[in-house]
C-alpha cells in the first residue's frame, strides 16, 4: 500500500542551506540577543530545521561593545568556573569579563553557548559565529545579508 504522498525530508551536512547573516547588537538586550542568535546557529527558523545536523546560518555580530545588560546584572550576575581541584571555584561577573581585553566577545559567546546543547553539535556550531567589536567585518566576500533581530521572535 504505496498512498504516503508526503516524505519527512531530513537535512544532512550537503543539503544544508545555510546562509549568511549580519546581526547588529548596537542597544540590544544581551540575553535577548543571545536566545536569537542561538536560534539562528541551530537553524531553528528553518523548515527544514534538523536536530542532529548543523543546519543553522553563519552569524556576523557587529557592534558587541554597545550591548547592554538591564538592572544590576552587570555587577550582580555571578558566572562560575571550576578547575577540577579542591577550592578551584572562580566567580566572575559581566564587569569583570567586559574590563579586560577581548571582553565582550568572551561574554557574548559564553552567553550563546550556554543557550545551546551541550554536545560537539553545539562546539561545531559555535565555529559560526563570528564577533566584532566595531562596524566593519573580514567576511565581506561572503555577501552577507543584515538582518534586523528585533523582527524575529
Amino acid at each position: 500500500m504505496n498512498t504516503l504522498s508526503y516524505k519527512t525530508i531530513s537535512a544532512n551536512k550537503e543539503t544544508a542551506q545555510k546562509e549568511w547573516v549580519v546581526v547588529d547588537a548596537t542597544d540590544q538586550v544581551l540575553g535577548r540577543l543571545g536566545s536569537k542568535v542561538a536560534k539562528l546557529l541551530r537553524g531553528k527558523y528553518k523548515p527544514t530545521f534538523t536536530p542532529h545536523v548543523d543546519c543553522g546560518d553563519n552569524v556576523i555580530i557587529l557592534n558587541a561593545n554597545k550591548i547592554m545588560l538591564t538592572g544590576k546584572k552587570m555587577t550582580d550576575r555571578v558566572y562560575l568556573r571550576y578547575s577540577g581541584y579542591p577550592g578551584g571555584q572562580k566567580k566572575t561577573t559581566p564587569a569583570e569579563i567586559i574590563s579586560k581585553p577581548g571582553g565582550y566577545e568572551k561574554l557574548i559567546r559564553r552567553v550563546i553557548k550556554g543557550m545551546l546543547p551541550k554536545n560537539r553539535l553545539a562546539r561545531q556550531m559555535m565555529k559560526n559565529l563570528y564577533i566584532y567589536d566595531g562596524a566593519e567585518h573580514k567576511q565581506e566576500a561572503q555577501k552577507p545579508k543584515t538582518l534586523d533581530i528585533n523582527l524575529i521572535k
